[in-house]
């Protein structure tokens, strides 16, 4: 086969493999890829993971700090003492658009045992991210991370590697608990009440 003949064969194989990873989810960037920074996680999609950590092996959470979509600064300091719920999305991500109704009930309910909600917006632009939390009602703040420094500030403990992620932080500071994929109002609530008994 001759070159010119063989470009359009790579062309749809290239397109394909886009197609493939477009209908998996959301990746892209530092923190979508196979490499130290994403400690070899792949993006993984819509699909459900959860990794629980030990009490006495929980990673302590970077000290990260930002300018939230209100134009605010906030640290992620300010909320020791309480369980964190840290949601990282981003308004072009389908999955995070599935989870965000979820998100919403449970930040609002009683069923959070008292966690705060904070949301990490990924490589976003300010229309698209301010339509997103118009349209799903989210009523906790979210710190704007358009490059991901924010995430790769969690490389040395327990990295985003997809979006959506989630991670639940202990009163200590302590990364109790990581969801790769989008969550689910029960699923949260059960995991909530195991690291607020903790």
């Amino acid at each position: 086969m001759s070159c010119s003949a063989r470009l359009p064969v790579i062309a749809a194989i290239a397109a394909a493999a886009a197609a493939t990873l477009a209908l998996a989810g959301c990746s892209g960037g530092a923190i979508g890829a196979d490499t130290p920074d994403s400690s070899g996680q792949s993006f993984v999609g819509s699909a459900y993971r959860s990794t629980v950590f030990p009490a006495g092996a929980r990673p302590v959470a970077p000290d990260i700090s930002g300018t939230t979509l209100a134009g605010q600064h906030l640290s992620l300091s300010a909320y020791r003492g309480s369980v964190v719920v840290l949601n990282f999305w981003g308004s072009w991500c389908p999955p995070c658009r599935a989870e965000a109704p979820d998100l919403t009930e449970l930040a609002e309910s009683d069923s959070a045992h008292g966690a705060r909600f904070l949301g990490i917006d990924i490589r976003d632009d300010p229309v698209g991210a301010d339509a997103f939390v118009k349209a799903f009602r989210i009523p906790y703040p979210s710190l704007n991370d358009p490059s991901d420094e924010l995430a790769l500030a969690f490389r040395g403990t327990v990295p985003p590697a997809a979006i959506p992620t989630t991670l639940v932080i202990d009163r200590r500071g302590r990364i109790a608990a990581r969801i790769l994929g989008s969550v689910s109002y029960d699923s949260l609530r059960a995991l909530l009440a195991q690291v607020t008994r903790g």
